[in-house]
């Protein structure tokens, strides 16, 4: 049955965006596949956006993301403003029959307060739930309001209210997935890559430590807080400091990158990014948190590379221990698995990614989580 859905990607980056913005990138790879299948997509993001789509609207004339560097009081109104517009929208029309929103916490709390003359909302979570307990713990969305995590895992941390108000998970995707176990088998070189935006939880210390004890190349690839280049940051001078993320790598990670054992490249995208990964020995993820959807770990698996981590969160649900990946509890023992990962077949990752992550994959079973959303909420519209 067709339908029309507002997919609401939020204030922050363009969609797609330019380099690094992981709900910005789901948002991309979805939405192409929805329209394949029949699905009309609405899109609230900003003017900068090129994702082709069936309408888009926006508040903003580009992403807000450098923003989020100013004290909380000049910030603050920033996506409110955006879900302003949204609510705006929805008033003005009868056209949207549901809501696919992606921002955090404010995206959820103000389609919930809507009341029960609102089109039925679907809440992606993305991030660690452990966030927000006054709202995610009081939630009440009543039949029109429901959520979906990235993994199993993240829900089952989820506060009660928050799992009463799930309809599933649904696993991230790449388009890289598409046709993985078809391309060429890659040449492998002995660097390993730790792919994500550099702070405390992913640990870019732990491997940097790693490297230097165990032996092996580093490729540190991400951005610094705001500061996606070398140069950017070099240049930013002691201000830099007051975002925590820049203190982390300066006083924990950079002591350690010395340009040969252990590199901090910057942000990487495209087909820079895929050579990367690609020719890696591993892909290493020193998890301290409970990775909750792990996008860089379907796309190393989707460009032949073995993911060597910690077993936290979501990536004992994506790693098959032994065929796919290595993983572990221990997080001493990680170099040991990186020397270890050189015997499993790059072609393994990518034939997984092929059945598990494609964007097709993905879209379908969000357009059967739409059908369950609206029959959940179908009491609501007959009463109406």
């Amino acid at each position: 049955m067709s339908r029309t859905v507002l997919m609401n990607a939020g204030p922050w980056l363009s969609v797609p965006p330019p380099g690094y913005g992981g709900i910005e990138n789901v948002i991309a790879t979805l939405v192409p596949e929805l329209r394949r299948l029949g699905v009309r997509v609405v899109l609230a993001s900003v003017d900068t956006s090129t994702l082709p789509v069936d309408e888009r609207f926006s508040v903003f004339p580009d992403g807000q993301f450098s923003a989020l560097q100013r004290p909380y009081n000049q910030v603050c109104g920033l996506a409110q403003a955006h879900l302003a517009g949204v609510v705006r929208q929805l008033h003005a029309r009868d056209d949207i029959d549901l809501v696919h929103d992606h921002v955090e916490a404010v995206g959820l709390a103000t389609l919930a307060a809507m009341g029960p003359d609102a089109p039925p909302v679907l809440h992606t979570l993305h991030w660690d739930l452990a966030k927000h307990p006054a709202l995610y713990g009081q939630l009440d969305g009543g039949d029109r309001v429901r959520v979906n995590g990235v993994s199993a895992s993240q829900l089952a941390r989820a506060p009660q209210a928050l799992r009463d108000h799930s309809v599933g998970h649904v696993h991230l995707s790449t388009p890289l997935a598409v046709d993985a176990d078809r391309r060429p088998r890659p040449l492998k070189g002995d660097h390993v890559v730790v792919l994500g935006r550099i702070n405390p939880g992913k640990g870019q210390d732990v491997a940097a430590r790693l490297a230097r004890r165990a032996g092996f190349p580093l490729v540190l690839a991400g951005p610094v807080g705001p500061y996606h280049r070398p140069a950017d940051l070099a240049a930013a001078g002691a201000d830099a400091r007051q975002n925590p993320d820049v203190r982390f790598f300066l006083d924990e990670v950079a002591p350690h990158v010395d340009g040969d054992r252990v590199r901090w490249v910057g942000t990487v995208a495209g087909r820079e990014r895929d050579d990367l990964v690609a020719s890696a020995r591993a892909m290493l993820f020193p998890l301290r948190w409970e990775e909750p959807g792990g996008t860089a770990v379907v796309e190393s698996l989707a460009l032949g590379t073995p993911v060597v981590a910690t077993g936290r969160g979501c990536l004992p649900e994506l790693i098959e221990h032994g065929r796919t990946g290595l993983l572990t509890d221990d997080e001493d023992q990680l170099g040991e698995l990186v020397l270890a990962a050189g015997p499993l077949d790059p072609q393994e990752c990518r034939r997984e990614a092929a059945v598990r992550f494609t964007p097709a994959v993905m879209a379908q079973r969000y357009v059967e989580l739409y059908d369950r959303v609206g029959q959940l909420a179908a009491p609501r519209l007959l009463a109406a």
